[in-house]
């Protein structure tokens, strides 16, 4: 062991050590100097230690001088306790410093590009830590965050291998089946013109091991889709991808409802209630808009067609006529929040249900004898007094509907609901509340109005429910699927379902999406021959465990719990990626640019 080598770490160091001399490594979180002292803090992931040097050292104080901000040092000293009245209770070396005999400066450092403490909470901008991430890696808040990830893929392992799950690898390199996201693709230099795909997920992979007999499989999975991103959205992302089989639903909740606990309570210390509540997609819908309700807060939405339709509203009555619903919001105490200009046309909530199509925001102030509002007169005081019972209003509320096809309703409601009840600080963000639930009964199929085709709800290999499967060809429509996700907070967090397994009925489910035989055969005939060979009935899930650290780590930025995330842009800022190559690689490739 070199001299210059530690001998512990910067968050060990205790009373209980005054006396020895020991070696610590670590980079320079803070420097301050004194006239005759001079102080630093030595950071390593596992702490801080306050290092003293003094004016009487000589040349080490000089050495001691020429520190900077994120210098890599070693120093070596004797643990002594710190002055009384001097103690640092925030952090666990508080009572005790190191009194430097040597100093080694490893490597030294410029400027950072912003500044790193152990405990500092103003951020720089994202992009410019995205750029330096090596150096944002070294906040304590990430470190804990990538620690707790470590918890929680170690727990799933022990928790599935406990379980007599296999741990089992499946390709990144495989053939292209266009359904869902955009594929990233990879062009093959041995065979020119042809295309591998990075896997979106292993489904068809994991459902050919339960057809090889491997009936409990696990897979900590890299999986990667070209799609638009966001906050809880990344081009390449982790997952637990988990198959059974001779299983149904219930065999797969208690898994996961078991695995959660146990999640919760080693990363969280937190005793998570089983078995979760489960919901209709039904239900969800109506009385929240969305099929990942957030339950940690009511503002329920509330059907209100029999009223509207007595009123003299005609927007209100021509949509039910045509079939469509009118639901509203009551959003208990906003009136003095929300105002006029905020609920008018191209005010901030009008437009935000217009983005889902809506055609436009109705409104009423609840007052003590009366409603107010850009609606009011459309409703005499017999219906006002209805309107009140039936949406549970007091004075000082505000009421807020929507009327339109039912699936615009639910997707315009469902995001005013979320949206007011964060305004409306109708939860804390950052109170260790997790409201958990499975949402079950999703329809197969839902009919895309552009392209005048059914479409898979899910994935097209969820199987329908067994009594609904005579009505596959004939009313898709009416068909639900043995689907379910886990919903967390407001996010889905797992998904899955339990598969078609008779190649029979999966030949079925590809008509209704209008893939004849040969289309289907050239897409899935791998799958479709194994279906052949004695395939046992078998279902699954995916949990997505960027989310599930998000979620366990507090935050709401999916960035924040992965060492080396893409921007919204899908830009990797630190090393240039996506970047262009050399026109020698593409020419191996056999690829030319349109226009070259």
């Amino acid at each position: 062991m070199s001299e210059w080598q530690r001998t512990h770490t910067c968050g060990e160091i205790r009373p209980a050590m005054i006396g020895q001399t020991v070696t610590l490594n670590g980079w320079v979180n803070t420097y301050r100097a004194y006239p005759d002292q001079i102080f630093v803090d030595l950071r390593d992931r596992y702490g801080i230690t306050q290092i003293v040097f003094t004016k009487d050292q000589g040349e080490l104080w000089n050495l001691a001088n020429s520190l900077g901000r994120e210098f890599c040092v070693s120093v070596t000293g004797q643990v002594a306790a710190r002055i009384a009245g001097k103690e640092n209770p925030k952090i666990a070396t508080g009572a005790v410093e190191l009194h430097a005999t040597q100093l080694r400066i490893l490597n030294s450092c410029p400027t950072p590009p912003f500044e790193i403490t152990q405990f500092g909470n103003e951020l720089a901008n994202e992009d410019l830590r995205m750029k330096y991430r090596y150096l944002d890696l070294r906040r304590q808040t990430l470190q804990q965050t990538l620690i707790m990830r470590h918890k929680l893929c170690k727990t799933i392992r022990d928790n599935l291998d406990r379980q007599g799950f296999l741990e089992v690898e499946t390709p990144l390199l495989g053939k292209s089946t266009p359904e869902g996201a955009r594929d990233y693709l990879v062009p093959s230099r041995v065979h020119i013109g042809q295309w591998y795909a990075l896997p979106q997920s292993p489904q068809l992979y994991k459902q050919l091991l339960m057809v090889a007999g491997y009936d409990k499989y696990f897979q900590i999975a890299r999986c990667l889709r070209d799609e638009d991103l966001r906050a809880d959205r990344q081009p390449e992302f982790t997952q637990l991808d988990l198959e059974m089989s001779f299983v149904e639903m219930e065999d797969i909740f208690r898994v996961i409802e078991n695995l959660a606990a146990e999640i919760f309570d080693r990363c969280l210390g937190i005793s998570l209630p089983t078995p979760f509540r489960r919901m209709s997609y039904s239900e969800a819908m109506l009385r929240y808009g969305s099929d990942k309700p957030d339950l940690r807060f009511g503002m329920e939405i509330i059907d209100i067609g029999e009223i509207a339709q007595q009123s003299e509203f005609k927007v209100f009555q021509e949509t039910l006529a045509q079939g469509g619903v009118v639901r509203g919001l009551c959003v208990k105490g906003a009136a003095s929040v929300l105002s006029n200009t905020d609920l008018k046309p191209g005010g901030k909530l009008s437009e935000l249900v217009t983005t889902f199509k809506a055609k436009g925001l109705a409104w009423m102030k609840v007052e003590t004898d009366k409603l107010t509002g850009s609606i009011e007169k459309f409703f005499p005081a017999t219906l006002q007094q209805k309107l009140r019972e039936k949406m549970g209003a007091e004075s000082g509320d505000v009421l807020l509907f929507v009327a339109d096809k039912e699936p615009i309703v639910c997707d315009a409601l469902g995001a005013l609901r979320t949206r007011l009840a964060a305004q409306m600080k109708l939860y804390d963000p950052k109170a260790p509340v997790y409201n958990i639930l499975w949402v079950v009964d999703f329809p197969s199929f839902m009919y895309d109005e552009e392209e005048k085709r059914w479409v898979a709800n899910h994935h097209p290999f969820t199987a329908p429910k067994d009594e609904d499967i005579p009505f596959m060809l004939s009313d898709p429509g009416r068909v639900k699927a043995k689907a379910y996700d886990l919903v967390m907070n407001g996010y889905e967090v797992g998904g899955g379902s339990i598969r078609i397994h008779s190649r029979e009925v999966q030949n079925q489910l590809f008509q209704v999406l209008g893939m004849d035989e040969a289309s289907a055969k050239e897409r899935f005939g791998f799958l479709l021959d194994a279906l052949s060979y004695g395939a046992p009935p078998h279902g699954g899930i995916a949990l997505g465990l960027d989310r599930w650290a998000m979620m366990l780590a507090g935050t709401t930025n999916i960035r924040d719990v992965i060492a080396f995330p893409k921007n919204q842009r899908a830009q990797d800022l630190m090393t240039g990626a996506p970047a262009a190559v050399e026109e020698r690689q593409l020419r191996d490739l056999g690829i030319k640019f349109s226009g070259q």
